[in-house]
């Protein structure tokens, strides 16, 4: 049978599983296009090609399969670089099919001609420039078990239009399967073993379980869980590793890091022992290195083995799949009683869990932590929230108690603006009976709003919540902590946001009181279609706590308490 490269790549793409993909047509990619007619995949026309890698990432995000973006070349292909990027920070599978000129034009600087494969070559797990019919197939298989094997990524596909239009007798679909040379779980010299780990376990007083990623890339989440039961040992998360580990469990402290809660920092400045799983001790995590976690010996197990010793040196590096890992270990750990520990970390925390919501009353202003605590009571903390960068994410990730995993997507890594209005359409294409939220940022929003309208041709029911302070707002708090509240390019002219999502048919609301937050989201929530909430808070409202960039993780700015007037006696 006699099937052109087009067809081939569609093929190769049902036989991955592939059920939508998220893509903008052009020339260069155009007999993928007209080939794909053909097969049984749904295409989500985007609006901007970086919103096609975002939702391809959101798909992989929300359902753990690999996500799909098709672009042309040229400005198609450069356009997904930033998503990309977003991809491999944050170890998202995703593959990414662009079409190319012609192989014979290849280095003329023929119309829309860029070298795609040299410029993402240092944000990819890899990628493939393919310029016959015969390679596309195997290309592509391998491309989706580069993307998902190991420490998950993204990976792209160049495919010159002569080599779509470009014919193969007799596909050889057993040839085409991926023969990976890459390997994992093997151990070398130097390496730290399990038995090292558990006695470094069973003899620590004050042990605390840091939980990244990893858990959810590596399906860990019973088994971290296990872990910590089985040890009496408290755990805190990374961002990216909120819903690994369910927030109602008594062993969850909750977030570490810049903007963390300030007694899991204190914990882990006070540890014996760090047990990191599946995390990177990214800087916003670590602050001062020299003063991070002094007298705590360390653990590290991680799939990638770059990531060990890299920014913080530890006792046992284990380059090893997660859950393998902790599977090995759990039986030999000892159960003990760490009662003192847990109860040391809660005279730390005290009040504090409470506090910060509590110091911001109902007193006319609307606040975007109240918003946010709001939306969680009132979805019974079920939704997949998907957010953007900026205050609005952290607040998300403080006063959204997540208990599933992969309820939260948001970029991490790369801090991409922009990225959670199309990550929301790919997780809820991923997931369509997930009720969605987009919590985003009236600056990132402006990013990629544009992708309201795939919202509507799609017809989907993705409700999107802007938290409206008028400002570029974390950085404006950068402005008014460290550079004198001189506001330089942070106030926004912002538009009139429900007039512009009932210009796409989208159903619009503003709310400026915190009396009609319930009522605004109890109505998006019953329409099963998508909904817009222009959430306008406090303007100069902040984050809080704060560990300065590069600060001690324990020297953390508080939130100032409110002045209390008392009368003379």
């Amino acid at each position: 049978m006699t099937l052109t490269g087009a067809q081939i790549l569609w093929e190769a793409l049902v036989r991955e599983g592939v059920t939508d993909v998220f893509g903008y047509p052009g020339g260069a990619i155009l007999p993928a296009y007209d080939a794909m007619l053909g097969y049984p995949i749904r295409h989500i026309l985007v609006r901007h090609e970086q919103g096609a890698t975002h939702m391809a990432d959101g798909y992989a995000r929300a359902s753990g399969k690999v996500g799909v973006a098709i672009a042309t070349s040229g400005p198609g292909a450069t356009n997904m670089v930033t998503g990309i990027a977003t991809a491999m920070m944050d170890s998202s599978p995703i593959v990414c099919i662009t079409g190319q000129v012609g192989s014979k034009l290849i280095g003329s600087d023929a119309f829309q001609e860029t070298d795609i494969t040299g410029i993402t070559l240092p944000i990819t797990k890899h990628n493939y420039l393919v310029t016959r019919a015969d390679d596309v197939a195997p290309a592509v298989r391998e491309a989706f078990a580069v993307a998902r094997s190991g420490r998950p990524g993204p990976v792209l596909v160049d495919i010159t239009k002569d080599a779509q239009q470009g014919t193969c007798e007799n596909v050889d679909w057993d040839a085409a399967e991926p023969h990976l040379t890459e390997t994992y779980d093997d151990a070398l010299p130097g390496d730290g073993t399990a038995a090292e780990a558990i006695e470094f376990i069973n003899q620590a007083e004050r042990p605390l379980i840091l939980a990244g990623h990893g858990v959810m890339l590596s399906g860990a989440e019973r088994e971290i869980a296990a872990l910590a039961e089985r040890g009496h040992m408290p755990i805190a998360v990374t961002l990216l590793g909120i819903g690994g580990v369910a927030a109602s469990h008594p062993l969850n402290l909750g977030m570490m890091g810049m903007h963390g809660e300030a007694w899991v920092n204190h914990a882990i400045q006070e540890a014996d022992l760090l047990i990191a799983l599946g995390m990177r001790f990214d800087d916003r995590v670590t602050g001062n290195l020299k003063t991070y976690a002094p007298t705590a010996r360390k653990i590290h197990v991680d799939i990638d083995r770059a990531e060990l010793n890299k920014n913080v040196r530890v006792d046992v590096a284990i380059a090893k799949d997660l859950r393998t890992a902790l599977q090995e270990w759990i039986p030999a750990v000892a159960q003990r009683d760490r009662g003192a520990w847990l109860a040391r970390i809660d005279a730390i925390k005290g009040d504090a869990a409470v506090r910060d919501i509590q110091n911001l009353p109902d007193n006319g202003h609307l606040y975007a932590a109240h918003v946010i605590n709001d939306l969680w009571r009132l979805t019974s903390g079920n939704a997949v929230v998907v957010s953007d960068v900026g205050q609005h994410q952290m607040w998300e990730a403080q006063y959204y108690k997540h208990d599933r995993s992969r309820s939260l997507i948001t970029s991490g890594g790369l801090g991409t603006m922009g990225f959670a209005l199309p990550a929301a359409i790919g997780a809820k294409v991923a997931r369509p009976d997930a009720e969605v939220w987009v919590v985003v940022g009236d600056g990132g929003f402006q990013m990629t709003m544009a992708e309201l309208a795939t919202i509507a041709q799609e017809n989907l029911d993705v409700n999107i919540a802007i938290i409206n302070n008028g400002y570029l707002g974390m950085v404006r708090q950068w402005q008014e902590f460290f550079y004198e509240k001189r506001y330089a390019a942070t106030p926004l002219l912002n538009p009139n946001f429900a007039k512009l999502a009932e210009a796409f048919g989208i159903r619009a609301a503003t709310v400026t009181k915190r009396s009609d937050v319930a009522g605004a989201v109890e109505a998006a929530r019953c329409q099963n279609r998508a909904a817009l909430i222009d959430f306008q808070v406090e303007q100069e409202d902040s984050v809080y706590p704060m560990v300065p960039a590069g600060a001690d993780l324990h020297k953390m700015i508080r939130r100032p308490s409110p002045i209390v007037e008392t009368a003379a006696d």
